[in-house]
């Protein structure tokens, strides 16, 4: 793999990371470009609404956690599958997609959430 592949997963669980974990300001300030396109219906476009909306998740549920199972990077792309865990034992499986630029800054953003059942048809882990 190239560097520049490497890189950009490292980059995307860094971000990740220190948004999930109440530092959405500063994950922008290091790893956001000059835009950044949102996806998720339930945030906002551009910087400021993504640092709003992860400060007052981190606010109301300072005892969530999240796991990186695993990063994928194709061209410009990252996805991530996470395993969090939310107050309640709640736990769901993301795969969150990052669209990086030239510069290596991420610009765009998709993602999809489903919470992980008691038990399946298949008997197949969710990970």
């Amino acid at each position: 793999m190239n560097n520049t592949l490497q890189n950009n997963k490292d980059n995307a669980i860094s971000f990740y990371r220190m948004a999930y974990q109440g530092d959405p300001a500063k994950a922008v300030e290091l790893y956001v470009g000059d835009q950044y396109i949102q996806h998720n219906p339930l945030v906002g476009n551009g910087k400021q609404a993504f640092i709003d909306y992860f400060t007052e998740m981190a606010n109301a549920y300072p005892e969530k956690s999240i796991e990186f199972v695993r990063a994928v990077a194709e061209g410009d792309l990252v996805a991530l599958h996470t395993h969090q865990t939310w107050p309640g034992d709640q736990e769901y499986v993301t795969m969150d997609f990052f669209r990086f630029d030239g510069d290596g800054k991420i610009v765009e953003h998709w993602d999809s959430i489903q919470q992980i059942p008691d038990e399946t048809k298949n008997g197949n882990p969710m990970y």
